[in-house]
C-alpha cells in the first residue's frame, strides 16, 4: 500500500474511532461473505462494521489516545464501530458469535477505555438503553397514578367526614357549640352574687333608720 493510501486509511480508521461510542474488536477467519453480509445486516446503523489491517488500526487507535490494543490486533481483524446503544450492538455481535462459531469477539473499547472479551461479554449482560428507559418510564407513569389516585381520594374522603360531622351533630347538638352546652347555669349564677351582695346594705340602711327614730324619740 502507498504512504499517501495508508495515511488515508489510517485517517479513516481515525475519525471511525472518534465518532464512535464504543467498538468492538473481532476475528472473522473461517467466515464466508454470505456470514459478513449478515453480520452487517443484523448490526444495521447501529454500527460500521469494517475489516483494517492491525498496524493501520493500532495507529488510528493511539491516534484517539487508545491504549491496549496492540496485543487484540492480531490476525485478521475487523472492528465493529459503534454508532448507536453500545450495549445494543455488543449483543447483537454476542448473539451471532454464539450462532457463528468462526466470529469470534476478541475485546473493544468503551469510553475510551480498552476492553477484554470478558469486559465485553458482560458489556453485552447489560440491560440495554431503550429497556432501561421503558423501566423509567414505567415507573414514572405507577408514580403519577398513584399520585392522581391519592388526589381523586381527598374529595371523597372530605364528603365522607362532612357526612359523618353532620350526622354526630343530629345526634347531639352540643358538637356544633364546642361541645360545652348552653351555659345556663353560668349566667345566673352572677346575678344571684348581686342579690347577696345588695341584702346587707338594705339591712344597715334599716338599721340606721331605726336607730334614727329612737334618738327622736
Amino acid at each position: 500500500m502507498a504512504r499517501a493510501d495508508k495515511q488515508a486509511a489510517v485517517a479513516e480508521i481515525t475519525d471511525e474511532f472518534s465518532a464512535a461510542s464504543g467498538a468492538v474488536l473481532t476475528e472473522y477467519r473461517g467466515l464466508t461473505v454470505k456470514e459478513l453480509k449478515d453480520l452487517r445486516r443484523s448490526l444495521g446503523e447501529n454500527a460500521n462494521y469494517a475489516v483494517v489491517k492491525n498496524t493501520l488500526a493500532k495507529i488510528a487507535a493511539k491516534n484517539v489516545g487508545i491504549d491496549g490494543f496492540d496485543d487484540l490486533l492480531t490476525g485478521p481483524t475487523a472492528i465493529a464501530f459503534i454508532k448507536g446503544d453500545v450495549v445494543e450492538a455488543a449483543k447483537g455481535l454476542r448473539d451471532f458469535a454464539k450462532a457463528n462459531p468462526n466470529l469470534v469477539i476478541k475485546g473493544g473499547v468503551y469510553e475510551g477505555k480498552a476492553l477484554d472479551a470478558a469486559e465485553v461479554a458482560k458489556l453485552a449482560d447489560l440491560e440495554s438503553r431503550e429497556v432501561l428507559l421503558a423501566k423509567l418510564a414505567g415507573a414514572m407513569t405507577a408514580s403519577l397514578s398513584q399520585a392522581l389516585y391519592v388526589f381523586n381520594a381527598l374529595p371523597s374522603k372530605a364528603a365522607q367526614l362532612a357526612a359523618a360531622l353532620q350526622e354526630k351533630a343530629a345526634n347531639d347538638p352540643t358538637i356544633l357549640a364546642g361541645g360545652a352546652g348552653t351555659p345556663v347555669a353560668a349566667e345566673e349564677a352572677p346575678a344571684e352574687a348581686a342579690a347577696a351582695d345588695e341584702a346587707p346594705a338594705d339591712e344597715a340602711a334599716a338599721a340606721a333608720s331605726d336607730e334614727g327614730d329612737s334618738a327622736e324619740a
